[in-house]
């Protein structure tokens, strides 16, 4: 551990360790630019002096509406030192659906970029405590320049640093997104703890990290960004993911570390042959993965392509559960990793009390020892997710009788396409808008590529007659009113849905049914239809 990094961590300051001792050295790579360690650490410096002009202080909220670019970066690293709470937006929900996030996170501050700048400016319509609005790269009506406001404020070491805290948004399976917050005590400990341990080896001045996904969710942020740039690594930002541009990037950079979600292991595998042998991809040291669930086949075959340097890890926005490295995945196809120490996670039913070896049940995550996270501005979600001093996120699993963690379904509701999370409740909630539509239910189904698609099962009203051509309206609705990821691909039309006493749907009938081999999803003509759009926010 080099010497005063944990001391410069908790205070917010890593970036700022790091411009002192390799200055030159490249931080950030991307095709919107490159920063050096001391280039990232002036701008950042230089936004949390324009925030602070603009009236934001400690314990402000900052909402980050960008596409992954050196600017993202130094928004992340002005948050981290200045005691700002920053929570970053997926820019590919709709100006209600941002406005909404943006809202409830009290945020201050929109900093935008302009290729969103449409649902920005809509978005920022809608939210009249935001009084500071940055345009990032072009101009948005109604935002002022980044550029402009960083002109002339002073790159200098801030005399003041606070460590700052990133809040991020999930939608879990509830439909309405929630905030996942945690004191600043705690993020300082669990940035510590992350330093101290360097689990993936990072060399500082040496490692290169691609960064494959969109920064605005939890795992690209923590595993791509945050740590690899506390350790003195480079990160190399892909905008947009494409399998063989992975390659070679991989090939051209000379990248040892590098994280992806099963889809991205199908879609490499399936390049031609003579495709994956252009590339050299012998630097590679480590492949980080997580997100959403890997069919064994596929992960089988990634390790055998790139060696056992495969490590994955079981976790959430709400917290970290297991790690799992490829030799000990391979004597134990489909463990997600051994519970270190021994009680840490466990496997309980609806009330938490422990089932034995081998009984499926809800899987319970040890909170936090550095403090608990909530769900901001919503107590009754925070305690429905807290059995005790544990939390589950509703993932199904059973424990081994040597302590191995195994899922056998990751959430009952939760539908996980790409590694993106679609709460179903909120795709319904717009179905049932439709004058048509009498009731209705969405469901993932297997996609061999996305793991799972988004199907949408309706029951019409009687004056209604089921149709492709209605079929396709609904998924053009759907467009309508929600982010394209979350939209239905297929439409599947039925007399009635199972509905318990209490009203709630019996998704688990519907899924057990309908994920059936020659159930009627096998059945693509009559009153089923694919959606021609494919929006999901893994490929951008």
């Amino acid at each position: 551990m080099p010497p005063g990094l944990v001391d410069a961590v908790r205070q917010g300051q890593g970036l700022t360790y790091w411009a002192r001792r390799q200055p030159d050295t490249l931080a950030i790579v991307s095709d919107a630019g490159d920063r050096t360690f001391a280039e990232l650490d002036a701008r950042a410096n230089q936004l949390v002096r324009a925030l602070r002009r603009r009236g934001l202080g400690p314990g402000d909220s900052v909402a980050l509406l960008s596409p992954n670019r050196p600017e993202f970066v130094e928004v992340v690293a002005a948050a981290q030192r200045s005691g700002l709470r920053l929570t970053p937006v997926n820019w590919h929900l709709t100006a209600d659906e941002v406005a909404y996030v943006v809202n409830d996170c009290d945020a201050r501050a929109i900093v935008a970029e302009a290729s969103v700048g449409a649902v920005a400016e809509a978005a920022a319509a809608r939210t009249p405590a935001v009084t500071t609005r940055l345009a990032i790269g072009g101009a948005i009506a109604g935002f002022t320049a980044y550029d402009t406001a960083l002109a002339t404020e002073s790159g200098d070491d801030l005399e003041d640093p606070r460590l700052g805290t990133t809040m991020l948004y999930t939608s879990g399976t509830t439909g309405r997104p929630k905030g996942v917050y945690r004191p600043t005590e705690a993020a300082q400990a669990i940035a510590v703890i992350a330093v101290s341990a360097n689990p993936y080896g990072y060399e500082p001045g040496r490692s290169v990290h691609l960064c494959t996904g969109p920064l605005y969710h939890a795992a690209p942020l923590s595993f791509s960004l945050s740590l690899p740039l506390a350790m003195g690594a480079t990160v190399v930002l892909m905008n947009g993911w494409d399998a063989e541009s992975t390659l070679r990037l991989i090939a051209a950079h000379r990248v040892t570390h590098t994280h992806l979600v099963p889809t991205m292991f199908h879609r490499l595998l399936a390049l031609p042959d003579d495709t994956r042998r252009r590339y050299d991809l012998g630097s590679l040291q480590h492949v980080m993965h997580g997100a959403a669930p890997c069919p064994i086949p596929v992960k089988r075959a990634f390790i055998e392509w790139v060696g056992p340097i495969v490590h994955e890890y079981y976790a959430a926005t709400e917290g970290i559960g297991t790690f799992v490295d490829s030799s000990t995945w391979l004597a134990r196809p489909g463990t997600v990793g051994k519970v270190h120490p021994p009680g840490r996670i466990t496997v309980g039913d609806e009330d938490g009390n422990s089932l034995g070896p081998h009984e499926v049940g809800l899987v319970y995550l040890e909170a936090p020892p550095a403090g608990r996270f909530s769900y901001y501005k919503s107590d009754d979600a925070t305690s429905a997710a807290y059995r005790g001093d544990r939390f589950t996120l509703g993932d199904v699993g059973y424990l081994d009788d040597d302590g191995f963690l195994f899922l056998t379904d990751r959430s009952a509701d939760l539908i996980i396409s790409g590694g993106v999370n679609i709460a179903p409740s909120e795709v319904d909630a717009v179905l049932l808008t439709h004058p048509a539509v009498a009731d209705a239910a969405t469901i993932g189904v297997p996609n061999p590529e996305w793991g799972e698609e988004v199907l949408a099962i309706v029951q019409v009203e009687a004056a209604a007659e089921p149709s492709p051509a209605l079929a396709t309206e609904l998924v053009d609705f759907c467009h309508q009113h929600l982010a394209g990821f979350k939209c239905p691909r297929r439409v599947e039309f039925v007399d009635h849905l199972p509905r318990q006493d209490n009203g709630k749907i019996y998704r688990r009938v519907l899924r057990d049914r309908y994920r059936s081999p020659d159930g009627p999803a096998a059945d693509r003509g009559g009153d089923a239809i694919g959606s021609t759009r494919d929006d999901r926010p893994s490929q951008r």
